[in-house]
């Protein structure tokens, strides 16, 4: 478990970043991943602020935006508004430019999350979707999943062996979701309070897991959370 007071942050002005695993300024040897899972920062961005146009490759990047709203734009001609509960996934493949930016007049916090592809190159895309909380009342939903069969029912496609994972809980609510083998799971609470197998987490609080079968989560309050479940490509 790790506390959301315990993060590294970085106040760049404009954005106020945190960073649950070694990134940019902030290096730690000791957190470089978990998994696959390269990159989760908590970020704040101020209004009509952003990130201007610069490149990635051989990354799936999944926005989960919190409050407010994020406007991406791509060398690809995608342009697309993303607001809070909703979701966008960017593949960076063999290589893309692009831009996020606030453009509210309220600031914007989201989870950015970086997963590493089962392969590198590959052509880029970008898509987003909405997820209205209602449809995930008191229930997982898959948000984005590298796995043919979870496209059907609306989740965004990532180039991983992963799943991203949402759901808002009324209090008291419990679920169970279990877990394959060799699954490594990162948690993070983005309202709200829970308990993951019997471990309290409160919003922006993390809890990485490995080794167990089962994730019972209960929520202690009206709560919303984000998990990635992902595996080690074979390759």
């Amino acid at each position: 478990k790790r506390e959301f007071k315990d993060l590294a942050h970085i106040n760049h002005d404009w954005l106020q970043a945190r960073h649950h695993f070694s990134f940019g300024k902030y290096w730690d040897p000791a957190r470089m991943g978990f998994g696959p899972i390269r990159v989760w920062n908590d970020d704040e961005i101020s209004p009509q602020t952003g990130f201007p146009m610069h490149g990635h490759q051989d990354m799936e990047i999944i926005t989960y935006v919190r409050e407010g709203a994020i406007t991406h734009r791509d060398n690809m001609g995608n342009e697309g508004r993303t607001e809070a509960g909703d979701v966008q996934v960017m593949s960076a493949g063999s290589g893309v430019m692009h831009s996020e930016y606030n453009l509210e007049n309220v600031a914007t916090r989201l989870f950015q999350i970086w997963i590493e592809p089962r392969a590198p190159g590959g052509d880029p895309r970008w898509g987003a979707q909405s997820f209205p909380k209602a449809d995930r009342a008191d229930q997982l939903e898959i948000l984005a999943s590298g796995f043919e069969e979870d496209l059907d029912s609306g989740a965004l496609m990532i180039q991983s062996d992963a799943r991203l994972y949402g759901a808002t809980l009324t209090s008291g609510t419990e679920i169970e979701h279990e877990l394959a083998d060799g699954a490594h799971v990162y948690l993070v609470g983005s309202a709200g309070q829970i308990k993951v197998n019997g471990e309290h987490i409160h919003a922006r609080d993390s809890l990485a897991i490995r080794d167990v079968s089962m994730l019972t989560i209960e929520a202690i309050d009206d709560a919303e959370l984000v998990f990635v479940e992902a595996w080690d490509s074979p390759n």
